[in-house]
């Protein structure tokens, strides 16, 4: 198929080793950043914070968080042109909720005399999620990989590399991020960046995917 979001996806795999030489422009960072911004959730919800890891110094303390474990992508902290932290809120309230309608309102996008309507039937959803100690991170992390996967394919179009990485220390990075985080989770990471010519053994392959037949259901 010749569409271009089909050739972005094909031509998107995940990369195994970065050229730490080569850099995203701040253009294609910030066209990164804006796309990120418009990812959708439940409820227009956002619960999430984007961490994102550039310089020396944050790429070291990255690093320093595989002490334990998963180390097989400890390498991406240094080579990858930036690391991005997916992190998402445990604990989403109403109060937070209200920040979401307010800017609702002040964009136009909601007429304001239904503020009560969307705060109050809105939140119901994140309600239905949380649990008796306010805990509705199994909700917010769903959203938070709504993201990922728009993030993904942004960088698809964007022709840079990219590697997920759920293979994280949580408690380490909720450890050494912890004033970045101010509370919120990360479980899943994102490389970003340049393969290495000829010494990345994922690029260029074939992608392995489940048949059409075996995965849609048409009615």
């Amino acid at each position: 198929m010749s569409h271009q979001i089909i050739q972005d996806l094909n031509n998107r795999y995940t990369a195994k080793k970065y050229d730490p030489s080569k850099r995203i422009s701040v253009e294609d960072m910030d066209v990164l950043k804006e796309a990120m911004r418009l990812s959708a959730s439940s409820i227009n919800a956002q619960p999430w914070k984007f961490i994102i890891i550039e310089s020396d110094e944050a790429k070291q303390r990255f690093h320093d968080t595989y002490a334990n474990m998963y180390q097989f992508n400890q390498h991406h902290a240094k080579a990858a042109s930036h690391i991005i932290l997916f992190a998402y809120n445990p604990r989403f309230t109403k109060e937070q909720y209200k920040k979401v309608v307010d800017i609702e309102v002040s964009s136009g996008h909601l007429p304001a005399e239904m503020f009560d309507n969307m705060l109050n039937g809105g939140f119901t959803f994140a309600e239905v999620n949380t649990d008796e100690s306010g805990y509705n991170g199994y909700w917010t992390k769903a959203q938070t990989y709504i993201a990922l996967g728009n993030t993904l394919h942004v960088l698809a179009r964007l022709g840079i590399d990219s590697t997920p990485m759920e293979g994280v220390d949580a408690t380490l990075i909720g450890k050494e991020f912890e004033h970045e985080l101010e509370g919120y989770i990360c479980d899943v990471a994102l490389a970003i960046g340049y393969h290495m010519d000829g010494e990345d053994y994922n690029h260029g392959l074939p992608k392995a995917r489940l048949a059409l037949e075996d995965i849609f259901i048409e009615l």
